[in-house]
This record gives structure tokens, sequence and C-alpha cells, in this order.
């Protein structure tokens, strides 16, 4: 404890200690520096000096969370006190009696009910300060009933997790507890109610492996440290010095386990944006104020390729330096955006991006390839050429979109999957393929833009909506043509001629009957007028969601089938041009 031996604080001396403590000097234990108790206490109890956030009681969290400070406890079920006569140096009856003296809590879990953003939110502790959070019978009895009055009331259920682990003292009884959260979570996810879990320091153990990592969206709070066995039980096991930043929230981000680490202090503002969007609180249309970028004219067409024939030059245009990617129009058009990371097996793939917020006001999952602006951008984002992590991650996001009823948008532009060893060994075609299905069977309204280049299954994996649009300068191909110019002529120079040939325009797609949709772009291209391409795209895509929303979504996946069933039957001759 951060004051002191707390098993010397009973409950009957706590407000004369609580009184005292706050005219004192503490000693943090982190960088062992002196702190005033009042700014300490200002600071959200994070360490000024280092930056350490301790734990925090559940009436400081839910006074940190809760608007205006304002909530109400409920009640929440007792059981007899040591099922199995535990003793080791003192009877586990003797340490609950101890852990309740020095906390004023009954067991591990609190929970109560107040607002976020205006929203009625339930909220569960997972107390630190109680037997270091550890979860027996009690308080996985607890958990399962906030999750239940939280199906009840129909109020999101955000879970503040603190723990060491399962209950020793408990034996087999706190092992259950793993599977018995699972199924409160579980039917969490069946009555589509809002799931958050913040990750805070430390967590580990039973809570990891169960309820705490199966958040609709996991949150880590900077600083945790979050694990299933502790960094020294690790090491002693392989013999082996772990990294410094091993089993920390910034590790587990990349890594792909968690969506997002959040400052404690940005806590609440980050939940109600969250909230708004998946209790699908709709807003105005967006206002796009967005500014072109300056870019340098080449006047040299012969360099770029212009002229040679107009299907390439649309291939140009669809590669231009200045056109819009898939964060710039994340900017321009879409209010309370979130981004969640993470596909929650393996990494965070910054290629594949993807996130909930209010495309023109309307609530929706986004994703898309970024392709990136600078060199050090391009790199992190791999020229928009997703690993599986990314597909895999777009998957989950859709089946979020599924679960709360929020439309799928995907803004697709890439050149193709990303092709490496690396993504080879993690199954790349596997993690196309399943985006591909998943896509088609999602009971949700789905819109798929292709706003840039269409390259490939790295395309179409997140392109199998109820409405493939397309944007008047995209391109859309099975390859590149300088790659089918190589192979076919032999020869690169032909890429114009393989471009012609391909017939990869958007005017071709729509003539095959591939895509539903062209969105017009100003008359020079996307890049030499931003705020008309976004102005476009927005009002284009929310008109066909609101038309999709009066469907049945247990109807959609069927319809969706059809669409691509019929696709290709019929082109040839003057059947496809006569729209037969």
């Amino acid at each position: 404890m951060l004051f002191g031996k707390s098993s010397g604080i009973k409950n009957k001396n706590r407000e004369k200690y609580d009184r005292v403590r706050k005219l004192m000097w503490i000693k943090c234990e982190s960088c062992g520096k002196l702190v005033y108790y009042k700014d300490y206490k200002t600071n959200h109890y994070i360490c000024p000096r280092c930056g350490r956030a301790f734990i925090m009681n559940p009436k400081q969290r839910f006074d940190l969370l809760f608007d205006d400070r304002t909530w109400e406890k409920i009640p929440l079920p007792t059981m007899p006190d040591d099922p199995l006569g535990f003793v080791d140096r003192m009877p586990y009856s003797e340490r609950l009696a101890e852990a309740r003296a020095d906390t004023g809590y009954n067991d591990a879990v609190t929970t109560a009910d107040g607002k976020i953003g205006g929203i009625p939110t339930t909220i569960c502790i997972l107390n630190g300060e109680f037997m270091m959070g550890s979860m027996g019978r009690v308080a996985g009895e607890c958990i399962v009933a906030s999750a239940q009055h939280a199906i009840e009331t129909h109020q999101p259920l955000i879970m503040v997790a603190c723990s060491g682990g399962a209950r020793m003292q408990e034996n087999i009884l706190s092992l259950m507890q793993m599977a018995r959260t699972t199924v409160a979570v579980n039917k969490l996810h069946a009555a589509r109610i809002p799931y958050i879990v913040l990750l805070t320091d430390p967590t580990y153990g039973g809570v990891t492996a169960s309820f705490a990592m199966l958040g609709d969206i996991n949150i880590a709070e900077s600083g945790a440290r979050i694990g299933f066995a502790g960094r020294r039980v690790i090491e002693q096991n392989i013999r082996e010095k772990l990294p410094a930043n091993f089993q920390t929230a910034d590790y587990l981000y990349e890594h792909g386990m968690v969506d997002m680490v959040v400052p404690r202090a940005e806590l609440k503002a980050r939940l109600e944006k969250i909230l708004r969007v998946l209790m699908g609180g709709a807003g105005a249309p967006h206002e796009i104020s967005v500014q072109t970028p300056a870019t340098t004219n080449d006047t040299s067409k012969k360099a770029r390729g212009m002229g040679e024939t107009p299907a390439y030059d649309k291939v140009l245009l669809a590669r231009n330096e200045n056109r819009p990617h898939f964060l710039d129009y994340i900017n321009g058009i879409v209010d309370d955006w979130t981004y969640l990371a993470g596909d929650r097996l393996f990494g965070e793939d910054a290629a594949m991006c993807g996130g909930i917020g209010l495309w023109n006001g309307i609530p929706a999952v986004i994703i898309g390839q970024e392709k990136g602006r600078t060199i050090e951008t391009r790199q992190l984002h791999r020229f928009g050429m997703p690993n599986p992590e990314g597909y895999r991650k777009a998957q989950r996001l859709m089946r979020l979109a599924e679960r709360f009823n929020l439309p799928v948008i995907s803004l697709f532009d890439t050149a193709g999957a990303f092709a490496g060893s690396a993504a080879e060994e993690r199954g790349q075609s596997e993690a196309v393929a399943t985006s591909i299905q998943t896509g088609l069977s999602i009971k949700t309204p789905y819109i798929a833009v292709n706003v840039g280049e269409g390259g490939s299954g790295g395309a179409i994996a997140i392109g199998t909506g109820d409405r493939v649009l397309m944007l008047e300068n995209a391109i859309y191909s099975v390859i590149a043509p300088e790659s089918c110019a190589s192979i076919l002529w032999k020869d690169n120079k032909f890429r114009a001629t393989a471009a012609a040939a391909m017939k990869l325009t958007a005017a071709d797609m729509m003539e095959m009957r591939v895509i539903d949709k062209i969105i017009p772009e100003p008359a020079g291209g996307a890049h030499t007028d931003w705020k008309t391409t976004m102005q476009n795209l927005a009002d284009t895509v929310s008109e066909q969601v609101k038309l999709l929303q009066k469907t049945d979504p247990e109807k959609l996946p069927e319809l969706r089938a059809e669409k691509f069933l019929k696709m290709t039957r019929k082109i040839d001759g003057e059947s496809a041009k006569r729209g037969k």
C-alpha cells in the first residue's frame, strides 16, 4: 500500500486517518519521492513526479467515471465464508475479516449505476485493495449478478479489472469462476449489451484468462501491467530475461490484445464517445470543411505516363499521391471517431484501420486500408497492404457491427494483401478468405466503397458489401497492369495496353455490373478538391445506408449472396450492354 500498512487501519479509525493523511507528505513506492497528498489526489492518484498510476478504490473509480460524481451502488449477493476451511499462515476467515476491516468492502467486487455522457451505465469494479482483487466464488457471483443487472436494465456494462488472479484459498471453487463469468459475458453478447473492459494495474491470472479479455472493446489504462503468468514466473520457467516493456499496456497494444491505451485522466471522455456510438446515438450531418493540401504540379505528362491510354490515366489518378486516403476521409467526414486496434490474436496492423464513429451523423463501424503520405507513415502503414492480422481485425469489427446493428462502411484502397514470408506463415490466404466469408454473412447493412486502388484479394476481402460503390477515378483489378504486362507481354512498357485490355475503370465495372454506383469526382480528380470529393462520398454512402436499414437484417446475407452469385453471369456481347 502507498500510505503504509493498511492492516493497522480499522473501520472505526478510518475517518480520523483520512483526515490526517490529507495533510501528509507521502512517499511514492515507485520513484521514492515525497509527494503532497493533495497533489496526488488532484492528479487522479497518479504520482506527479514519476507518473505511476496507483490502485484506485471503487469510490474513487466511480467518482472518476460517472457524470457529476453521482452514482448508486447496487446490492450484490453474499455467500458463507471459507468454504474449504482453508488455513495457511493464518485462517482464510481471518484474512477475509482483515481485508473487510482495512477496505470497508465486503469482497473484491463493487458495482454501481450512474451516467456517462448522459447514458445510463453500470460499472463493475474488481477492487485491487481487497486481497489483490483476487477472484473467489463471491466475486464471481457478483460479476454474474452485475451482468444480469445490465441485461435487465439494458445498460452497457463497464468492467474495471484489477486483480492478481484466482483466489488460492478457494482452490477449484475459484477456478470455476473463470467459466461462470464467461457465461455471463456470453449472455451480455447475446443480449447485445455493450461490454467494455478497462484493464488497470495489475491484471493477471484467471481474470485476464476469462471475462477481462472478452470485451467488445478492451481498454488498457496507461502504465498497467497485464498478463496471464507473472513476469517472475515466466523468467524462472524459460530461464530468459524478458523485454523491459513485457506485459505493459503498450506491449499488449502492439500485440493486438487491446483496442487502445488511455491515460487515466482521459478515460471518461473516451468512454463517452464509445457509448454514444454503440448505443446508437445519431448525430447531425457532418459539415465538411477540409482544405485540399498543396501539391507540386508535374507538367511532364509523359513522365507520369498520362495520355498513353484513358485506362492507364485512371490508374495514375487512382494512385495520385495527393488523393485522400482512409484517415483523411475519417477526419473529414466522421464525428466521435474511436480507433479500434488489434486482432486479439497476434498484433495490430496499421495498414488496416478501423473503428466506430458517426458517418455523416449515422453510428457505424468503418474499416479501410491506409497508405500513408510521408516516408514514415507509408512505412508504418505498409503502403496500405495488410498482413493477416489486419484482415482478422476487420473481421472482428464486422462482427462488432453485427452485434450492435451498426452498418459497416469499408473504404478499400490497396495494391493488394502484403506479400511476405511472415504473412504466409501467419495465414494470409486464410485471413483474406475468412474476411470475404465474414463480410458475406454479417446481418447488418454493409457498404463497400473503392476509393482508389482495388487490388486483388486484398481489396475484395473488405469489398463484399450489399452495395459496392466506386469513386469515378478508382480502379479495380486482379493484378496491377504493370505486373500483367510483365507476365503476359513480357515487357512492362505495355502497361497502358494491359490497363485498357483489363477494363479496370469504374465505367467498366458499372458496365459489367460488378459495382452498383459511381461516385463522381471533381473535374481534375479527387486530389484536386478534397471537400467536394468527401461531400459526394459522405452523401452517397449515407443514402445507401438509410435504404438498406429498411431491410430486415436477417435477410441481408441471403440478398448479398444472391447479388454476388448473379455477378459475371451475363457479360459477353450485347446482352451486357443492354443490361439483360
